[in-house]
Parts: structure tokens; C-alpha cells; sequence
């Protein structure tokens, strides 16, 4: 494929864009705000130079905070400008950063779209983070000398298969980036397969991402709430993932708390736990200290995630039971929870494979095995003090990477 067929194609399924909008407006009515915007159309103009950094959803926003607050401070003359793709990640940049960033969503891949965002924006550089290519866009920043890195880069195979399958579009579109920064040789060597000239291997900046300072205490708080039981946390889970880990806790003594991955799916979760027989609280609803016979809350809110890690015992890590890739585990680690895992963690191979390896997490293979590990947990008040204490020695371990890509940042970007 080339990028004429490529443009042709978002052109031919360009008149059902604004069909899927309201579709998925329906369940998530933010889908239906700033659609204008997909299109290249903006209301604000900035009135400084702009640093312009695109995270597609919550995980990239929340990943790029240590590099977003680098920028702000080293560049405090120049407007950090982040796009988004989904109404949940400009939500967690509104929660993250307030006034102190602008937002908006990335235009669709569609060169007229494209055109218009660049000459609104002007962006003195562009951050593209971990790997998200856009191949109208790539060509448009090169055409009009913007410089464009590719930054906190990962690629599992699945995904390296699937870009595989579009030949000299993906080799192109790697080699007009300026530069690439990729988490681990495994992603550097995937993108070089692909047809990228060289990659840089700067560490995952998700290591650098410090808990809110007031994270403790917002835990302490909702530990109150919760009563003197232990709490197990089903963190960001995934479609399917609930009724299997409702059928893992069921019949444990143990509070449970889920957190679904995406909030449109809040009352679909609980209509399962009723489904389940299982006694339980929405988040929302928890204003007064529960009773012993509530077994279950479920997360119905946005932004507590670190509130939820700091208030458990231990912690499952969802994405990961069925075959979504797994979510991100560190922020787990960087409270010091123990990790259970499942089987499928391509997204966070590394991160994965190190975090077992230093006995900060457990990898389980299925639901009874999960089961199993909680119960185990549970009993074993010793065994979680010593994941403890690897989980902080771990992510500690693998900081570093922010200053790393700030100074690559430096070389492309006048002050």
C-alpha cells in the first residue's frame, strides 16, 4: 500500500464518520462534543510557541505526566499543546493538568484535516507517544519541517505483524519521523524490522510517573470507609474479565474492589455483580462506613485509580486475563501493592517480565490459578510484605527515562 491508496480509503469511509460519532455517542455523550475538531476545526488560537504532544487515551496521558511537567519547566515560555482520541483521555488531561496545558482531538488522518491543524497550531515540534502513526500526518510535518520524534515507543509482535501487512506506507512513515525512542531493544527492534533507520532505546517513562502526593491519604480515606477487612483490587479490567474474577472472589472472605477500564461500561459491571448475588456498593454511593456484609464495590469514578492502589491490600492488574494486551502495572508497583498478572501482558511484556522476575508480581495462566493466588494472599500477610517492598525497590530501579528523552527533545527544539 502507498499513501495515495491509503488517503483514498479514509476518504471513502470519511461520509460514515459522523454515523460512528453518534453511534458511540449513545453510550458516551462526549464523543459528541469538539467532533468539530476531528475535522480540523478550532476555536482557540495559542499565543505563544507551541510544543505540541499527542496522547490518544488515558494510559499515554497519564504515562506522559513526568514528561509534560519536564516541559513546562525547562520550556516556560511555550504552550504544551496535547491532542487527543478519545473523550476519556482529554478528560484524565483535564483532571491531570488543568489550565496549564491546552487540548484538543487530533484531526482523522485526512490531509485537508491535517493541513488545517498544522497551520492553526504551528507546533515548533511534535511528540508523538508510544506508537501511534498517522501516515497523512507524518508526511504533512515533514513536508512543512516540523520537527516529529516518536517517543516512549512500544511495539509487540501482534501489533508488528499487523504494520507489517502495509509494506512501504509503514517503512516510510518510520523513516520521515526525526527521531524514534523506543521503550526496550525488543520495541527498537520491531520498528527497525519495520523499516525505521535507527532507534534509540531511552527506558519507559511510565516508570518516572510519581503517585499524586495526596494519594495516601485519599487511600487512608476510603480504607476508613471501608472497614478493618482486607481489599483485594481488580484494577482497569476488560469485557469478559469481570465475570471471571467474580467468580474467582465469590466465595473468598475478602472485600473486593473493581475498577472497570472504561466508564461506559459501569453499569453493564454492575448489573453482573447483581447477576452474581454478591452484596455490594457503587464507589459513588459510599459516604458512610459500609457494613461487614458488603463484599463488593465497584469503581463507578474517574482520576482514583491511585487512590483505589493506596486503599488495598493487593492488587489484579486487568487487560491481562483475556487477550487485551494487559494494562500498566506500574502504577500497581509505584504504591508498593503486590501484582497479580495474567497470561497476556504483550503490551507490557517488559515491564511484565521484570516485575515477576524481581517478586513484585505474580503471573497467573487462568481464572482458578487467580483464585488461587488470592487466597494465598490473602492468608500470607508475610508473602505480601516482601512483594511490598520489591514492587518499590523495582520501579525505583527502572527510573530515568524522562531525562533521556528530554534530551533528545533538546537537540530538535529551539529555544
Amino acid at each position: 500500500m502507498n499513501r495515495f491508496l491509503y488517503s483514498i480509503l479514509l476518504y471513502v469511509v470519511l461520509p460514515f464518520v459522523p454515523l460512528k460519532l453518534w453511534w458511540r455517542g449513545i453510550k458516551q455523550p462526549a464523543y459528541r462534543q469538539h467532533w468539530r475538531e476531528r475535522f480540523g476545526f478550532y476555536q482557540f488560537k495559542p499565543t505563544k510557541s507551541v510544543i505540541w504532544l499527542h496522547c490518544v487515551s488515558v494510559g499515554e496521558t497519564r504515562a506522559a505526566e513526568p514528561l509534560i511537567k519536564a516541559l513546562q519547566a525547562q520550556y516556560p515560555n511555550h504552550q504544551i499543546l496535547l491532542t487527543h482520541t478519545t473523550p476519556t483521555g482529554r478528560e484524565t488531561s483535564e483532571q491531570l493538568f488543568d489550565n496549564s496545558v491546552q487540548r484538543v482531538y487530533l484531526p482523522y488522518d485526512l490531509p485537508f484535516a491535517v493541513q488545517r491543524f498544522l497551520k492553526h497550531f504551528q507546533p515548533k515540534i511534535g511528540l508523538l507517544m508510544e506508537t501511534e502513526l498517522w501516515f497523512n500526518l507524518i508526511a504533512a510535518c515533514k513536508k512543512s519541517d516540523i520537527p516529529l520524534l516518536l517517543l516512549n515507543a512500544r511495539l509487540s509482535e501482534k501489533s508488528a505483524t499487523g504494520y507489517a501487512k502495509l509494506g512501504k506506507l509503514i517503512a516510510q512513515g518510520l523513516q520521515s519521523l526525526n527521531t524514534i525512542a523506543a521503550q526496550t531493544t525488543e520495541d527498537a527492534a520491531r520498528l527497525q524490522i519495520l523499516g525505521a533507520p535507527s532507534v534509540l532505546v531511552a527506558g519507559n517513562i511510565k516508570f518516572d510517573v510519581k503517585p499524586p502526593e495526596n494519594a495516601a491519604e485519599l487511600g487512608l480515606k476510603l480504607r476508613t470507609l471501608l472497614g478493618e477487612q482486607l481489599i483485594f483490587l481488580a484494577a482497569s479490567t476488560r469485557e469478559g474479565e469481570e465475570a471471571l474474577i467474580l467468580d474467582a472472589v465469590k466465595d473468598l472472605n475478602i472485600l473486593t474492589i473493581i475498577v472497570p477500564r472504561h466508564p461506559q461500561r459501569f453499569d453493564e459491571v454492575e448489573q453482573l455483580i447483581k447477576d452474581a448475588g454478591i452484596n455490594y456498593l457503587r464507589r459513588s454511593q459510599l459516604t458512610a462506613p459500609i457494613n461487614q456484609n458488603v463484599k463488593m464495590v465497584l469503581g463507578d469514578s474517574m482520576g482514583e485509580l491511585f487512590t483505589y492502589y493506596a486503599a488495598c491490600d493487593f492488587t489484579f492488574v486487568g487487560g491481562s486475563l483475556l487477550k487485551f494486551g494487559g494494562q500498566n502495572l506500574i502504577e500497581a508497583a509505584s504504591m508498593g501493592k503486590p501484582i497479580l498478572i495474567g497470561k497476556y501482558t504483550y503490551n507490557f511484556a517488559e515491564a511484565t517480565k521484570n516485575a515477576v522476575r524481581a517478586g513484585a508480581a505474580i503471573q497467573v495462566r487462568n481464572v482458578d490459578e487467580l483464585c488461587e493466588k488470592i487466597e494465598y494472599l490473602r492468608d500470607h500477610s508475610e508473602k505480601r510484605a516482601k512483594m511490598q517492598h520489591a514492587s518499590l525497590n523495582f520501579t525505583q530501579a527502572s527510573t530515568g527515562a524522562t531525562l533521556r528523552t528530554m534530551q533528545l527533545i533538546a537537540a530538535h527544539l529551539q529555544h
